[in-house]
């Protein structure tokens, strides 16, 4: 409520865009009750939920084709790429959640706090384009899903997936636990299809568990095999696992629980249970990626898949002829497994839908400190992620079925780039701020093991991600791209390595003096109170 001049109440006017600096997600912040002096299962069930929403960002559409892919050209290879991925996650995730509910600040406000506003605009616009890069994979998934299930022709589906604003209006009506109950739902309908499907195909578990353990063959430059190396497969699996925005998501939505600040074992409960959530979930997100790979391997028979994007998936699980196994071949011919892959497909799509939308708000309020309705938000991002699907599906249009289908698929693996670009600048300062006791407090500091992990996580990924940069760069060339093209490619490439090392160096610097700078207004508030 605001008030008039002379004192009396009147209805506060609502603008479509705001000035926000409060509580992260601020509708939902501190909304939820948490059972104290219950016993375990009890407490987990209530501050489980968060962490589903992180989730499934780790199966979204975009770690779908590069999981059955790799899977299809390289065995169980690269299944321990999975997992250390999975691994690295929890270990971020874990350090994202901690920063939010010890520090009451996303990771946007957080850095934010302690750097410029100039560097904060950058850092905003760069987030925001990798939200947009992961809004593409899901438009292009939900547009093929309704094309497999409905008959729906593309052009028409690409606009349906505007209509998802729709779902989230109604979201927003029915409570942040039963958001949070709807995502667990969808989750469970993709790994159950999974299963089934996999657990008909028979695989070689031996095999499976033997591709866990990782050797110099995993990130090896050789053999190419269907225009893709190792290395290149490897890289692909961890662009598509482990995003940027996922960091910021965490870091919010570890608020939502209501906690007793000024009690230290409250926050510690919190810490420790919304832990238990987040691996929890993020082990059914390794799961359904372990299955994604074990497909691509045991369901078709090796190379038999010529078209690798949905759309030759979908046939693949339906064609006798290019599966690997007797029971496969009976289920295919009436047609469940790809309908069932259909409607994981799109689950997938769905469920990404909300936690894109709560991550735009969370650093759109995080980073430049404004806020506009959920609805407005999505349709937004929605409209701006739409426009390079339709102009591929239009110019494809009267191609060959099957260059239609690897334009939406290279485009899809290419808008991927963004997420590599923005990565290192929410790993880098979420693990300075938690392994600062100035911000953490001695007892929820990052320990000793956790700091030496997180360095080597974010120094791993970042060089991984900056090492496949040039190869992302001359993906948007197309397989017929020229020397000439390749070298204009590569000069782009390094030409992006070079800013994102000198923007992270702004970062550290600007963050370096915010730390400076709230150390001392720390020392004046305890000179006060002393």
């Amino acid at each position: 409520m605001v008030f008039n001049l002379d004192g009396n109440k009147r209805p506060r006017k609502h603008h479509l865009v705001e000035h926000a600096n409060g509580p992260s997600l601020e509708e939902i912040n501190g909304t939820v009750e948490v059972p104290k002096g219950k016993g375990f299962w009890r407490t987990l069930f209530m501050y489980s939920g968060p962490g589903a929403l992180v989730a499934v960002g780790y199966m979204d559409p975009g770690n779908w084709s590069t999981s059955i892919t790799g899977g299809q050209n390289f065995q169980y290879m690269l299944m321990s790429v999975i997992l250390m991925s999975s691994l690295i996650a929890m270990l971020l995730q874990y350090m994202a959640a901690k920063l939010g509910i010890v520090s009451q600040m996303d990771l946007a406000q957080a850095i934010r706090a302690r750097t410029s506003r100039g560097l904060g605009i950058v850092l905003w616009i760069l987030t925001e384009l990798a939200i947009m890069a992961t809004d593409i994979a899901e438009v292009i998934g939900a547009a093929i899903a309704l094309y497999l299930l409905f008959g729906i022709p593309l052009l028409y589906a690409v606009f349906i997936t505007v209509l998802d604003v729709l779902l989230l209006l109604l979201l927003t009506k029915i409570g942040f636990r039963k958001i949070e109950a709807l995502v667990v739902a969808l989750i469970l309908v993709i790994l159950l299809v999974f299963i089934y499907e996999v657990a008909l195909s028979n695989p070689q578990w031996g095999a499976v568990i033997k591709g866990f353990i990782p050797t110099a063959k995993t990130f090896a430059d050789g053999p190419i095999v269907g225009g893709m190396s190792p290395i290149n497969g490897a890289l692909g699996i961890i662009g598509a696992t482990v995003m940027p925005h996922n960091l910021y998501l965490h870091s919010a939505i570890s608020q939502t629980r209501k906690i007793d600040h000024s009690d230290e074992e409250d926050v510690a409960r919190t810490v420790r249970f919304t832990t238990w959530d987040s691996n929890i979930q993020l082990t059914a997100a390794f799961l359904v990626n372990a299955l994604l790979l074990i497909m691509g391997v045991a369901v078709f028979r090796s190379g038999a898949v010529k078209d690798p994007s949905f759309f030759g998936l979908y046939q693949a699980l339906s064609d006798s002829s290019m599966l690997s196994n007797g029971l496969l071949i009976s289920v295919a011919k009436s047609g469940v497994l790809s309908v069932l892959f259909a409607v994981a497909l799109l689950a997938s799509g769905q469920n990404s839908t909300i936690t894109g939308t709560l991550t735009g708000q969370v650093i759109m309020e995080g980073f430049v400190h404004m806020r506009m309705p959920l609805w407005l938000r999505r349709l937004v991002t929605r409209l701006i992620s739409v426009v390079p699907v339709l102009i591929c599906v239009l110019i494809t249009s009267r191609q060959p079925e099957l260059q239609q289908h690897e334009a939406l698929n290279t485009l899809m693996n290419n808008s991927q780039v963004f997420l590599a670009l923005a990565l290192p600048f929410s790993m880098l300062p979420l693990l300075l701020m938690t392994n600062s006791r100035e911000e953490m407090g001695t007892r929820f500091k990052n320990s000793l093991w956790v700091k030496v992990l997180g360095w080597f996580s974010v120094i791993a990924l970042t060089f991984l991600n900056m090492k496949g940069l040039p190869s992302s760069i001359e993906g948007f060339y197309g397989d017929g791209a020229t020397k000439a093209q390749l070298a204009q490619a590569d000069m782009i490439a390094y030409v992006l390595i070079v800013g994102i090392f000198l923007l992270l160096a702004w970062t550290i610097f600007d963050m370096y003096r915010g730390d400076k700078r709230l150390k001392a207004a720390h020392e004046v508030q305890r000179n006060k109170t002393e």
